[in-house]
């Protein structure tokens, strides 16, 4: 499994390039239109998708007790999220690089964004961790896709095995 989480981890970093590329070329008014989807726009999505992942890489790491509201806006520039998210996926990788197999089995303890408790294994949670990347990404491509600028291919085997 840690295997599998390490082609999750590359894969997340690459996706995210991509994605991120052409999310570069929209103009702010495109960027931060209102759209129909979760988060209201391109901007908020690209926030929260980063929110998410600090949320996860903090518990994984042993922190993270406390869930902060999920739409928060961490950067109000695309260079700003641009930048963190780029950091934010080494970090990322790294960590699943070096992580052992007595990570999968941890306990992880924290208050949701609800106010809701819950004491859960590291395994599943890293698996909705991986997946909830993959989700909003989508979302973002769905968007991208009513923009004059297209979406990115981000099929992973394709990103994997050019």
């Amino acid at each position: 499994m840690l295997d599998a989480l390490r082609i999750f981890a590359r894969y997340n970093r690459v996706a995210n390039e991509r994605l991120y590329e052409q999310v570069a070329k929209l103009d702010l008014a495109e960027y931060r239109r209102e759209r129909r989807g979760s988060f209201g726009s391109i901007h908020g999505l690209l926030n929260h998708l980063l929110v998410g992942d600090r949320i996860w890489m903090s518990r994984f790491a042993g922190g993270g007790k406390t869930t902060p509201p999920l739409n928060t806006i961490l950067f109000e520039t695309f260079a700003e999220i641009n930048s963190a998210r780029a950091e934010e996926d080494a970090a990322i990788e790294a960590f699943f690089e070096k992580v052992g197999g007595d990570f999968l089995i941890r306990r992880l303890a924290y208050t949701n964004s609800r106010g809701k408790d819950y004491v859960e294994e590291a395994a599943p949670a890293v698996l909705h961790f991986f997946n909830h990347q993959t989700h909003h990404r989508g979302q973002v491509h769905v968007m991208l896709s009513q923009t004059e600028v297209g979406p990115p291919s981000l099929d992973m085997h394709r990103i994997l095995n050019p």
